[in-house]
């Protein structure tokens, strides 16, 4: 930091020869977030300065979280759900397993574990790390979904907690959570769902999977407003079924307006809650469903013109994310990066992975498939 500082003009002229530098959404396909939409960006800017983490200073805010909460509990088969709104899958990821290793050792179990698909999100291994958790990963089954019986003899006394994925961060797969629910049942089982990319996506798809609040085994649910929420960054979200699991999260807060606080982190954000509320209101169920089902027929238009290619996809996309199988995927990757495009690539199989988030247009598959032509 300097002496003095600079003046507005330099600083503005700074900041756009820096966002210069920034890729534009416009030719990214790896990535499962997008541009907010507008009234959560207007929303974002009005509350920019409230902090959910005393909430007793901005009522209204916390008002408007409450009611994001009930509407995506609702949309995930439980109004009366009981969560906050939260910095992101990872955050919420955390606190579910957070939840139930407290409630654990404080009935004396000590070393315990958890399951997770092979295909689980990063996000898990932090978790082995912060809560000094065993972190088993499940095998998967020809669909690339969690293989419900390598589950079952994953299972020992000690296990404390399974997490199915709807919509896996690589495939876009949906794990069986209906069985897993059953299996949670059986065996008293605390069953946390990751449905960061696929909870506002799943429920507006033509083919119908149950995977929330509706089977009674789901215990947590994780889900992100900021990725097909069309909310703004940071805005993720954790619910439990019951309110009890909450509790374990509690922490004293004796200087703030509140008596308690249960999220990982202390200052929050009232500006993406209230992206969050806005856009959800904005748009309803309708909206949602309309830009689902919009990237959702690109998605297939890819896949056609793939096919035309003599591409195929690693499976059948079930949602709208495409893993397509190449001939030495990196060397395309990157020759596709050369003409602007980001595109990742998977671990196992290794394939080219594309998201059709809401920034991708027709135009864009389209110089997209010429570009993936010429490069194979």
């Amino acid at each position: 930091m300097e002496e003095r500082g600079m003046s507005r003009e330099e600083i503005e002229s700074l900041l756009h020869e820096k966002k210069r530098k920034d890729i534009a959404y416009d030719k990214i396909l790896s990535s499962m977030c997008t541009y907010p939409h507008e009234i959560a960006a207007y929303a974002h800017r009005m509350f920019l300065e409230s902090n959910l983490g005393d909430p007793g200073l901005f009522p209204g805010t916390k008002e408007m979280e409450d009611e994001a909460i009930r509407m995506i509990g609702a949309l995930l088969g439980n109004e009366h759900a009981y969560g906050y709104i939260s910095t992101g899958g990872t955050e919420s990821n955390i606190q579910a397993i957070h939840a139930i290793r407290n409630r654990k050792r404080r009935e004396g179990l000590k070393d315990m574990n958890i399951i997770v698909p092979e295909t689980a999100h990063f996000s898990f291994d932090k978790i082995a790390d912060i809560l000094s958790i065993e972190v088993r990963k499940a095998a998967l089954d020809e669909e690339l979904r969690m293989d419900v019986n390598s589950l079952e003899e994953l299972i020992d006394d000690k296990t404390i907690c399974v997490v199915g994925i709807a919509g896996t961060t690589e495939f876009g797969q949906i794990d069986p959570i209906k069985k897993i629910s059953e299996i949670a049942l059986e065996k008293n089982i605390f069953l946390h769902v990751d449905a960061a990319f696929g909870g506002f996506v799943i429920p507006f798809l033509d083919e119908k999977y149950e995977f929330d609040f509706s089977l009674d085994g789901v215990s947590s649910i994780s889900i992100d407003p900021h990725k097909m929420g069309m909310s703004t960054i940071p805005a993720g979200c954790i619910l439990f079924r019951e309110e009890s699991y909450l509790n374990e999260l509690a922490v004293s807060t004796p200087y703030l307006t509140t008596k308690e606080q249960c999220s990982l982190i202390g200052t929050r954000s009232g500006a993406s809650a209230v992206a969050t509320f806005s856009v959800l209101k904005y748009l309803g169920r309708e909206g949602l469903r309309e830009i689902v089902g919009e990237c959702m027929r690109l998605t297939r238009m890819l896949v056609r013109g793939a096919r035309k290619i003599g591409i195929s996809p690693v499976i059948e996309p079930v949602m709208n994310l495409v893993t397509l199988s190449v001939e030495e995927v990196e060397k395309v990757a990157n020759a596709l990066e050369g003409k602007g495009w980001r595109v990742s690539v998977t671990r196992v199989p290794k394939a080219l992975r594309l998201v059709i988030m809401p920034h991708v247009k027709e135009e864009t598959v389209k110089k997209f498939l010429e570009d993936l032509k010429d490069v194979v």
